[in-house]
């Protein structure tokens, strides 16, 4: 297996490894010790790109209703013995106390919670109501400028308010949006092969970060036999689409000896503006499967790309 390749995240000046390590709804769940082990696994694999979140509490045993995610995660940072100055590290705005919260004071607070003293990229989802687009802008590129931040990007906006998003950063003359975490998968891949979507990543230079690549997990096949987890009783489009689109990729996989989910991945690793793709994971085997996909991927011919993309559109 070659070293993890590393690619410039847009324009930032920022590189990232190609595969990222997410912490959604993960490591307050599992064991201490166990989500030690995947963050020590991803340090090992050459992952450099950790993906934060605040949510709120769902487990009921949180000492604090919303952000303890954050707290564990920094907590997790540091006993893995990451160094700062050589990872990447994500966190997203939610805009959920606004306006009594701004930007700045909501990524003081993650910050505080995680024991960090600048996020090296904050997301933004969408402007909650009442803010507009370019209001977000300025409030958000501020945080790059004042240091909070080193660059910023966005997470799950449609086209035609990133594009509104790019022209106000030019307007105001402030830095561009150099990141878009979007879905991108082989039931979803719509949404970043829209046109437009291709347009506004390819003008502002932005770089594209795969998220939900496995659909739930239902890419990997486990339901097609009755596997457990909380996609087995979900009735989310993606999540329902994805368990049909399982059968045909695990025939593939088979004619192929590879895995399924390690096709999975090679479909968002074979998009041209890709950065990094995202991934959670809650066990050291789980962190080395999803990079060992790489190789598959590399060992792809055209023809074998071409066929996967293919899938998508069946």
């Amino acid at each position: 297996m070659p070293a993890l390749p590393h690619r410039p995240l847009g324009s930032s000046g920022l590189k990232v490894s190609l595969f990222a390590l997410g912490s959604w709804r993960t490591f307050e769940r599992i064991p201490r010790e166990q989500g030690l082990a995947v963050m020590q696994a991803a340090r090992e694999s050459g992952i450099t790109f950790l993906d934060d979140a605040r949510y709120n509490d769902e487990t009921g045993q949180a000492p604090i209703p919303t952000g303890y995610s954050e707290v564990v995660f920094g907590e997790l940072f540091r006993g893995a013995g990451w160094v700062r100055d050589e990872v990447v590290v994500a966190n997203k705005l939610w805009w959920e106390f606004w306006p009594q919260q701004d930007a700045a004071a909501e990524l003081d607070a993650s910050l505080a919670r995680m024991g960090l003293d600048h996020i090296d990229l904050i997301y933004t989802m969408q402007p909650p109501e009442g803010l507009s687009i370019a209001g977000l802008v300025e409030q958000v590129a501020a945080l790059v400028l004042s240091g909070r931040a080193r660059a910023w990007g966005i997470g799950n906006w449609p086209a035609d308010e990133l594009a509104q998003a790019v022209q106000a950063a030019r307007d105001l003359g402030v830095p561009l949006p150099v990141a878009a975490q979007l879905p991108y998968s082989l039931v979803r891949p719509d949404w970043v092969e829209d046109p437009a979507m291709e347009a506004v990543l390819a003008d502002a230079d932005i770089g594209l970060v795969a998220s939900y690549v496995l659909a739930g997990g239902t890419l990997t096949g486990k339901y097609l036999e009755g596997g457990s987890g909380r996609a087995n009783t979900d009735e989310n489009p993606t999540i329902v689409a994805g368990k049909q689109r399982a059968a045909a990729l695990v025939d593939l996989a088979r004619e192929w000896d590879v895995t399924p989910a390690s096709l999975a991945f090679c479909f968002a690793l074979n998009h041209p503006r890709l950065a990094s793709v995202l991934f959670g994971a809650t066990s050291p085997e789980q962190v080395h499967e999803n990079v060992m996909s790489l190789g598959c991927f590399m060992a792809l011919d055209n023809m074998q790309r071409a066929r996967l993309s293919q899938l998508a559109s069946t």
